[in-house]
């Protein structure tokens, strides 16, 4: 299997938080998780809560938020440490988590055990950083949120496959991906550079513990909506890009929509499973 440098700051990252206490340890003193700070007074509920927010108002505006959710199965592709995992088991009857590292599921079963309902969830490792170990057709939603510009972009590219293939006929998936920018041309290399440090022994369990250095190292990919819609096309229906209402960013053959609860460098594929 090859070692890819993009998984090297999950995998430190994932190994940190596995030696951490409790989750309320890992929101407090390491940078890599998203709720856009880092403090002595953060706990786990308050990291929760942010996904609480999120996973309600990202089902209703995509049309995904049904009453009977409760017999339905939900892959989420990238849960981390569980921030929107909790809500998705109070709305879904199954939820299958998968993540890269195992100190992430770890971390989940926690959070979900807390704040959520831990009968509906199973977690699955993706272990080569591509590929769920599902069978076809199981999953009703195949769901991610700030997972791909984490992948090279064959990966996330095989990923977003993964989840059409998981996804049963008339199912739904929900994809984030950041789309690409000016920026990127200092952002991506950079990111390069910071992921090579993550190598070094010790050094990489520190970076892991600041926020913006860790985030620059994960940024790894950008892809156009045309570059992820054109080899799906043939398997789904109903396309949707999503957008900021600000964004300029056009797709081919998709119906454009804009949430202002959209980031303004990200877009979602919002599609049917034929």
């Amino acid at each position: 299997m090859r070692r890819r440098s993009e998984s090297i700051p999950w995998k430190v990252a994932g190994r940190v938080s596995e030696r951490m206490a409790s989750g309320d340890d890992v929101v407090r003193a390491t940078g890599w998780v998203f709720n856009n700070a880092t403090g002595g007074d953060l706990t786990l509920a308050e990291f929760v809560a942010t996904g609480d927010d999120e996973v309600p108002a990202f089902l209703e505006t995509f049309g995904l938020r049904a009453s009977d959710n409760t017999s339905r199965t939900l892959v989420e592709i990238g849960a981390g440490i569980g921030r929107m995992t909790c809500a998705f088991t109070r709305e879904f009857g199954s939820v299958i988590a998968a993540d890269l590292d195992q100190g992430f599921l770890e971390r989940c079963r926690e959070t979900v055990g807390r704040f959520g309902k831990p009968d509906r969830l199973r977690t699955l490792e993706v272990a080569d950083g591509r590929t769920l170990g599902l069978p076809p057709n199981v999953a009703d939603l195949a769901f991610s949120y700030i997972t791909f510009q984490h992948c090279d972009e064959d990966d996330a590219l095989e990923l977003s496959s993964e989840a059409v293939r998981v996804t049963k006929p008339g199912g739904k998936i929900a994809l984030n991906f950041r789309g690409p920018a000016m920026s990127d041309a200092l952002l991506v290399p950079a990111g390069a550079v910071v992921r090579m440090t993550f190598r070094i022994p010790k050094l990489g369990d520190w970076l892991s513990r600041h926020r913006f250095l860790t985030r620059l190292a994960w940024q790894a990919s950008r892809l156009h909506p045309d570059q992820v819609t054109g080899p799906l096309a043939p398997q789904l229906t109903d396309i949707e890009v999503w957008i900021h209402p600000k964004s300029r960013l056009k797709a081919y053959g998709a119906t454009m929509r804009t949430f202002e609860g959209v980031n303004l460098h990200h877009w979602w594929l919002v599609a049917t499973i034929t």
